[in-house]
């Protein structure tokens, strides 16, 4: 059994609620490898360039950058921007990518 979260926020981007207007929030969970949740704990992540796409009915978040973990062995990813899926429900997924689908609301580029 995992340890339990003290509600800590790993990766935010402070500029993207400065530029848009953020109308929903999720919360979601990401596939991860290696040594990238030690790094993430670190906060050693950078999601300002990043962006979601929706493809086969998935979430993939894009440009996301996860420094290596300095400590780590032949575990480390060796792309730190490589995509990693997203774990949303099904219909939440849904959601976005009827959103998406409007003109005004574009999700991904």
């Amino acid at each position: 059994m995992g340890k339990k979260s003290d509600g800590k926020v790993l990766a935010q981007n402070k500029k993207a609620s400065h530029d848009y207007f953020i109308e929903d929030t999720y919360e979601a969970g990401m596939v991860l490898t290696g040594t990238e949740i030690k790094s993430l704990r670190n906060g050693r992540a950078n999601i300002g360039d990043s962006f979601a796409t929706i493809r086969n009915g998935e979430i993939h978040i894009h440009n996301m950058h996860i420094s290596p973990f300095e400590q780590g062995n032949r575990y480390n990813p060796t792309d730190p921007t490589r995509a990693r899926k997203l774990l949303l429900h099904k219909a939440q997924i849904n959601k976005l990518l009827g959103l998406s689908k409007q003109e005004a609301m574009p999700l991904c580029r």
